[in-house]
């Protein structure tokens, strides 16, 4: 047996295609522009990838795009002077800070101060909250992560809508990912085991899942002997490893040759997960422009 791979590129790419459909009858309805603004905090390399990717994306699908480059040596009341003037801004819908943010800056005293009706990462302590309770439809819906609404929409694809009663493992536990991943599962009706990559026997919980979902970053963690037939392997890993040419390669959590042995479906990384984080960031910067736009 060799698993379906689930192409997260071909997937995002029907959903940009919806999403331009929606940004160009927005602004034909409100003559207004779904607009991202996006800071970036010192020169580093990946995240400049990262940003670059995230402009160009919102771009193809009619989206305004802005950038700030600040100095790594800003001060964090400049910093948040900008994101203050940013939440002002009518124009600007969704913001988002890039991270890591150097050290001398509280990272989530900042994220707290972005207004949480512009907070497309969902990181803000209000959408956590309401994603806690459940608050996920409706216009004062949660903003909620985007990699985690990713992989939902991953899983989905192969498994249909309906989740209800999937043992589903959780590798990983962070505020990003595998916190809203797992609350996420348990609106779906999931049964949820959240484990890390020092859980005592992750062996054991793996061949327990039909669905496993690793985030822990740790390069193949997750191999063929821990994973029972049949299985969905989801792999939100990204880990830059060196080769012994001195290039480096991205690889996941999950050792992918093996496991699609074994697995019924699978997800490559690169053009897995991130490729549907991309797509979500674009959909949460749509669902705030709307909300804007509903709310005046």
């Amino acid at each position: 047996m060799s698993a379906q791979i689930i192409n997260g590129k071909e997937i995002a790419l029907g959903m940009r295609k919806d999403i331009a459909i929606r940004v160009e009858d927005i602004k034909k309805k409100f003559n207004i522009t779904p607009t991202l603004a996006v800071i970036m905090v010192g020169l580093d390399p990946a995240s400049e990838i990262y940003v670059g990717n995230k402009e160009k994306s919102a771009h193809s699908v009619g989206m305004n795009s802005i950038q700030f480059k600040l100095s790594a040596d800003i001060s964090e009341a400049d910093l948040i002077a900008k994101i203050d003037e940013l939440n002002r801004d009518k124009n600007v819908h969704g913001i988002l800070v890039q991270l890591p943010l150097p050290k001398h800056i509280d990272a989530k005293k900042v994220i707290h101060k972005i207004d949480y009706n512009k907070d497309v990462d969902g990181f803000h302590v209000i959408n956590v909250g309401k994603l806690s309770i459940g608050e996920v439809e409706g216009v004062a819906k949660a903003m909620v992560p985007c990699t985690p609404m990713g992989c939902i929409h991953l899983l989905k694809s192969v498994k249909g809508d309906n989740l209800a009663g999937l043992k589903t493992l959780v590798i990983g536990s962070s505020n990003i990912v595998g916190r809203p991943l797992t609350r996420l599962l348990m609106l779906e009706n999931c049964t949820v085991t959240v484990a890390n990559s020092k859980t005592k026997d992750l062996k054991a919980e793996c061949l327990q899942a039909d669905v496993i979902f690793s985030g822990a970053g740790v390069p193949n963690l997750i191999t063929k002997n821990m994973v029972k037939n049949g299985a969905v392997v989801i792999d939100i890993g990204i880990n830059r490893v060196a080769l012994e040419d001195g290039k480096h390669k991205i690889i996941g959590d999950v050792n992918f040759e093996e496991v699609k042995e074994v697995a019924s479906a699978i997800t490559p990384v690169p053009g897995g997960v991130g490729p549907m984080t991309i797509a979500y960031l674009l959909q949460n910067t749509l669902d705030c422009c709307l909300k804007l736009v509903l709310k005046n």
